[in-house]
């Protein structure tokens, strides 16, 4: 069942698919049948636990079927699903085998929550075409006999503990280890998974044409970039693997001086304590995705910042964080000048400016935090019953 329910369905077909990756979506038929076995039970498990009055919130599209399997078994509990990644235009997922099937399970769900406005008004688009359905006044979708809810919960961070993290003996240590490595010089943070979606090859790209671009300010920068290694056992992501590692190794050939290396390159994880003293330490943090449901780096780095001193925030426009976060630098990752002309401004702009643009960004991460995300979801569905 790992094989053709986390390994297959979900990551070979739904995660490309999700965010446009159809050129890697594989469509295999036992994929979907492990899927639907495992959400089947996985049903079966929860429901002899359940209580009358208990309410179940269900998470992301490792698990899209199993209200429509706990409804099966007799389950009447108010049951919310939260999508963490994007939602795929209709156009894409009509490719997908089965895809009535797939949606017609979510309005077994009481709630359907999405990150952005974005998202939501695919899945409503999808239903009005596709299934024929009709979208109401606020929110309400009506198909296949059923009607769900739907919503936007933007994804936050916790701030509190985030900051605490900064301020902790770790975080303070991080920071300061990376302060005496970068000796006098700035640094370019990103911090990403190993995936497709976060646009690190299109990142890297982009920091070689500023490198092209400004000669000048080679020697007086670096990039940072934290890349753990993750579904290690899926083919694309041994691929992207080699080809970063490659691309890494080419810019750093090209560029470094005996005293100077462009790019550090680390395939490891790190602790939260010392992610905090990390993004202190950088003068620009580098969100790039090319599709990202929220993208919670981007406000992690937001709220590492030294406000009187904050670093600035370059931010892909196909982020769903850019929903929330226009004070960024809002850039388009596919195209490498954008990213050069960002950088260069994000390095050469007015402490005045930086200042005013953090405040604003930080206001917006600490009023939608993690628990406002989870209180306004939780609210919005006991308001269904």
């Amino acid at each position: 069942d790992v094989d053709e329910y986390y390994n297959g369905y979900a990551n070979k077909t739904l995660w490309p698919l999700f965010h446009h990756r159809i050129d890697l979506t594989a469509y295999e038929r036992s994929y979907g049948e492990g899927y639907e076995r495992t959400n089947r039970r996985f049903a079966e498990v929860l429901q002899p636990l359940l209580q009358p009055d208990d309410v179940i919130w269900i998470h992301d599209y490792h698990m899209i079927p199993m209200a429509r399997d706990l409804r099966r078994l007799g389950v009447k509990n108010r049951i919310g699903f939260f999508l963490h990644t994007p939602w795929p235009a209709r156009q894409l997922l009509v490719t997908l085998p089965h895809h009535r099937r797939l949606v017609k399970s979510m309005f077994h769900f009481d709630l359907l929550g999405f990150q952005t406005r974005e998202w939501m008004e695919l899945f409503q688009r999808y239903v009005e075409v596709e299934a024929k359905g009709v979208v109401r006044p606020g929110g309400r979708v009506e198909a296949f006999d059923r009607s769900v809810q739907l919503g936007v919960f933007p994804i936050g961070i916790d701030v509190d503990g985030f900051l605490a993290a900064r301020d902790s003996l770790l975080g303070q240590k991080t920071y300061d280890r990376i302060a005496a490595s970068a000796a006098f010089r700035s640094m370019i943070v990103g911090v990403d998974r190993l995936d497709y979606s976060k646009g690190l090859e299109q990142r890297l790209l982009g920091y070689e044409q500023f490198l092209e671009d400004n000669p000048s300010m080679r020697g007086d920068v670096f990039l940072l970039q934290v890349t753990p290694i993750s579904r290690d056992d899926v083919d694309t992501y041994q691929d992207i693997r080699a080809r970063l590692d490659a691309l890494a190794g080419r810019i750093n050939g090209a560029y470094a001086d005996m005293d100077w290396q462009p790019i550090r390159y680390l395939n490891r994880t790190f602790r939260r304590d010392q992610l905090a003293g990390i993004y202190r330490a950088a003068r620009v943090g580098l969100v790039t995705p090319l599709r990202d449901g929220m993208n919670l780096v981007a406000k992690e780095y937001v709220a590492a910042q030294d406000p009187e001193d904050p670093g600035v925030l370059i931010l892909s426009r196909f982020a769903g964080a850019a929903e929330q976060m226009g004070e960024a630098l809002l850039v388009n990752p596919f195209s490498r000048e954008e990213l050069s002309d960002a950088i260069r401004k994000a390095l050469t702009m007015p402490l005045e400016e930086r200042i005013r643009k953090w405040k604003a960004l930080m206001q917006v991460v600490r009023d939608t935090d993690v628990a406002h995300w989870r209180d306004q979801f939780v609210r919005a569905l006991l308001a269904e019953s």
